[in-house]
């Protein structure tokens, strides 16, 4: 028996006990029962409080709504024992086959096994990254790839239909210093003091001479700045794009759309979302400029569309966006952005509610906020790129650490919190490293595997009993879990909650390998209890499998 089986067999006693008038309750308002893993083993496997969140409302009190439960909870040959701990807690012990059959249900469920479908049916835009197209990923923007794409992930395995989109910022005055800095660097000459500078603005202008011209660049480089600036933006911009896509496609990060923002003036939709706003009465002039009403709306002050010089502001750009995802068939428009945009939340929120559109947390609208990254070595800080000059890019991490170190760490820890990643601690073979103390359990799930199969030990004639020590009931408990902690993590747009759960699940499996065999010693013969161990073997890989993949992260069979 799983927590979802426990949950519902709880509730379909409450159900009972209504419809036989035990209980003096709406059987068409009972809440979904919530169980968790009591703080202490002594207690039980599970606890659920739903004595005391139902009695007041059936005019009882909490220990005798208790009672009542607990004698029709004792009906089932599942639950070996039932506790009434305090005010009405129920602490309930499963017998050793009632828990121990969750591991042939997670075989049986493979990949499926903690996936669900509370997000069916809803279209999620998830937007990530969004770098300006004016370098390579720097460190931050690494952060949010491996945390957007890992929410992502989990966001479809509760069934949501999620479209990963980056925004690239390609109108206005960053692509201008972008090319001139080019231009600069092709001349011989240095960048602009507010351009660019690096290896990589070196490399693409090389390159866009040597693919775009015959004469390596002579005829351009001597012509006027405006015609050489202009044709470095095009190309350079293009390669700019190639390069971003190919750092982030290395990173397991790939995107459906990749949404230029120069298309929203060069169309009309910034144009078209102001007049949807005006017909709405959201829009006035005044000062020769165009404004949204969004103080209306919880805004600190109404927000400029169209300057008093008739070009658009940015945020004119913000809110024909918004309105272009939604109608492409977004139900929810999530965008993840650095703490540096934290003053973004009040204009953006107020600008969905003009639409008539609901903002905050699980609404039309939806802002994640992520604070900085910060790179130590050797107890000092990692502060500049050879690549980009300035910062540490994406790169320079995956370099120093691989991929899999480097996704992990920067997913284990809550978006909205400062982090330090200390470089030689995730590239350690150590169980220090968090992402090689859970692969390492995984690895070990398979030298079990391969070490049972030369003994003769198979997966054939389950007893589930038999998984009856401490160390398998803690086990087993941790498996049973992960569908919560994955529910959660969509939830809660909190993807470090699987990060955290593998490495609790690691050490839950490193402890029950210590104290149990799979195989037979020399000269012992096979055992349903080996059998049965390597059930729950199997199925502890079959999880550490499910979450790394949530994570992007690779399952190795070595180490």
């Amino acid at each position: 028996m799983n927590p979802e089986e426990l949950s519902a067999f709880i509730r379909e006693s409450l159900a009972g006990a209504i419809t036989d008038g035990e209980i003096n309750l709406d059987p068409n308002e009972l809440p979904e029962v919530k169980v968790e893993r009591p703080r202490s083993r002594e207690h039980g496997d599970w606890a659920t409080n739903v004595a005391l969140q139902l009695a007041k409302k059936a005019g009882m009190n909490p220990r005798a709504f208790a009672e009542l439960l607990v004698g029709r909870l004792e009906k089932s040959d599942a639950i070996a024992k039932i506790e009434i701990a305090g005010p009405g807690f129920l602490n309930i012990t499963l017998n050793a086959a009632a828990a121990g059959s969750l591991a042939a249900s997670i075989l049986e469920a493979g990949e499926e096994y903690g996936r669900n479908e509370g997000l069916a049916g809803e279209t999620v835009n998830l937007e990530f990254v969004s770098a300006n197209p004016t370098g390579p990923i720097h460190i931050g923007g690494a952060r949010w790839a491996a945390v957007g794409d890992s929410l992502a992930r989990i966001l479809e395995a509760n069934g949501a239909n999620v479209v990963r989109e980056y925004y690239f910022n390609d109108h206005g005055a960053q692509i201008d210093r972008f090319s001139s800095s080019l231009l600069a660097r092709a001349r011989g000459q240095e960048a602009p003091e507010d351009g660019y500078g690096g290896q990589y603005i070196e490399d693409i202008a090389s390159a866009v001479l040597a693919q775009f011209t015959t004469d390596g660049g002579k005829e351009i480089l001597a012509g006027d700045d405006a015609t050489a600036q202009e044709f470095f933006r095009e190309h350079g911009v293009n390669m700019m794009f190639d390069s971003i896509k190919e750092e982030l496609g290395a990173f397991r990060v790939n995107f459906d759309v990749y949404f230029h923002e120069d298309t929203l003036h060069r169309s009309g939709a910034v144009a078209k979302a102001i007049d949807i706003l005006r017909e709405k009465g959201k829009i006035f002039e005044q000062d020769g400029a165009t404004w949204v009403r969004t103080t209306d709306f919880g805004d600190d002050k109404d927000r400029v569309v169209i300057k008093s010089d008739g070009d658009a502001a940015y945020f004119a750009g913000d809110v024909a966006y918004y309105l272009d995802k939604r109608e492409r068939g977004a139900d929810k428009v999530i965008i993840m952005l650095g703490a540096d945009h934290h003053g973004y939340i009040g204009r953006m929120y107020a600008m969905a509610r003009a639409f008539g559109d609901t903002a905050g947390v699980g609404e039309n609208l939806e802002i994640l906020i992520g604070q900085l990254v910060n790179l130590v070595k050797d107890g000092q800080p990692v502060r500049m790129s050879k690549r980009a000059g300035t910062v540490v890019v994406l790169d320079d991490l995956v370099e120093a650490a691989g991929v899999d170190a480097a996704r992990y760490s920067l997913v284990r820890s809550a978006m909205d919190t400062a982090l330090v990643i200390d470089l030689g601690l995730i590239a350690s073979h150590t169980n220090d490293n968090p992402v090689y103390y859970v692969q390492y359990a995984h690895a070990r799930t398979a030298s079990v595997d391969k070490n049972a199969a030369e003994h003769g030990v198979e997966r054939t004639g389950f007893r589930p009993e038999l998984l009856d020590t401490p160390a398998d009931s803690e086990l087993l408990a941790k498996l049973a879990q992960y569908p919560e902690v994955v529910a959660q993590a969509a939830q809660l747009r909190e993807p470090h909650r699987v990060a955290r759960y593998l490495e609790e699940l690691a050490g839950a499996y490193h402890g029950w390998y210590g104290n149990s065999r799979v195989t037979p010693r020399a000269e012992e013969e096979v055992t349903d209890v080996h059998r049965a161990r390597l059930f729950l073997n199997d199925a502890a890989a079959q999880v550490l499998r499910n979450g790394l993949g949530l994570l992007g992260v690779a399952a190795p069979e070595k180490m």
